[in-house]
C-alpha cells in the first residue's frame, strides 16, 4: 500500500479550503484518507497552513511521499516556525 500526503480539498464554491491528507495512491482526491494531519486555507492572511510536523514526520519515516505542493508548504511552515523560536 503506496501512501501519500496530499491536499483534499473541501469548501464551497469560490471559496477553496484544504485537508492536508494521508491517503493511499490510488484512492480519490477527495476519497477516505488514512489520516489528517491539517488544514490549508489559501485566502488566509498570516500562517494559512496549520499542521501537526511530528505526524507528518512520523509518515514519511514510514514511506509516505509528499505531493510537491504539500512538499513546499511544510517548507515554508518549518522555516517560520525556525524564524519565529
Amino acid at each position: 500500500m503506496a501512501l501519500t500526503i496530499r491536499l483534499s480539498r473541501f469548501g464551497t464554491k469560490n471559496e477553496p479550503h484544504y485537508r492536508v491528507a494521508v491517503s493511499e495512491a490510488r484512492s480519490r482526491r477527495d476519497g477516505d484518507a488514512v489520516e489528517y494531519l491539517g488544514s490549508y486555507n489559501p485566502n488566509a492572511k498570516g500562517n494559512p497552513l496549520t499542521i501537526k510536523l511530528d505526524r507528518f514526520d512520523y509518515w514519511v519515516s514510514k514511506g509516505a511521499k509528499p505531493s510537491d505542493t504539500v512538499r513546499s508548504l511544510v517548507k515554508r511552515s518549518k522555516k517560520a516556525a525556525v524564524a519565529k523560536a
